[in-house]
């Protein structure tokens, strides 16, 4: 089965081009699609710095590229978005369908424990597999300067990917905690010193309308992370 990514769609968007591959997972043991979304360069040689970006719940690597309108700053900023799925899917394991927050649509970017669920490794995935099949197969990419956010789902995934990675990734930031247990993540960060920005907008909800809305604050903390 073809390990390399094969291009199955883009679209040209604020002067860039988001771009979905497909790709043989050996760690997941199935295909998996991804986004990767190029801003636009006057230079062939020159080389994006990249944010990753964790979905949530009944997500595809779709709904972030399609509804967030992150690609105006990412374009003006000079930032890759890379926006892997949410699990693996099409391995036909008895219940992984089941529940909208459990199995398909649901890695919730951990390692599974259970045999059953031997190829929720979604984890592995977005740390160690897909970085590296980026570095080997876009030299645009510049995958040693990585930031990581996410949303619902993603912002936990993120956070907790961040936080047990120090060395790979140059920043978080998921502003919508409320539904993530938001006082019980700034009672652990005043208990340990850690600085923490923790920004609550009121009155809005957890769909993309309030991604769309605040999308360009992400992007800049991350390029700003990045130091760009």
């Amino acid at each position: 089965m073809e390990t390399k990514p094969t291009e199955i769609g883009s679209s040209k968007m604020f002067g860039g081009y988001n771009k979905r591959y497909k790709h043989f997972s050996p760690t997941l043991g199935c295909s998996m699609t991804f986004h990767i979304y190029f801003p636009p360069s006057s230079s062939p040689s020159h080389k994006f710095p990249i944010l990753y970006w964790l979905s949530g719940l009944t997500c595809t690597d779709e709904n972030f590229i399609i509804k967030s309108g992150a690609q105006r700053a990412a374009s003006a900023e000079g930032v890759a978005l890379i926006a892997p799925d949410t699990s693996p899917r099409g391995l036909n394991v008895e219940g992984e369908a089941d529940s909208w927050d459990f199995g398909v649509g649901a890695g919730f970017y951990l390692n599974a424990t259970q045999q059953k669920w031997k190829n929720w490794r979604m984890y592995d995935y977005v740390v160690k597999e897909l970085p590296k099949l980026l570095s080997e197969n876009f030299p645009q990419l510049d995958t040693s300067k990585a930031s990581i956010s996410g949303h619902s789902m993603g912002g936990h995934g993120a956070l907790t990917i961040y936080l047990k990675n120090l060395d790979k990734y140059k920043g978080e930031d998921d502003k919508f905690l409320d539904q993530l247990l938001a006082h019980k993540f700034e009672e652990a960060c005043r208990s340990v010193n850690v600085p923490l920005l923790l920004r609550l907008q009121p009155g809005y909800d957890h769909s993309y309308f309030f991604i769309s809305t605040f999308i360009d604050d992400h992007i800049r903390h991350h390029a700003q992370a990045l130091k760009l």
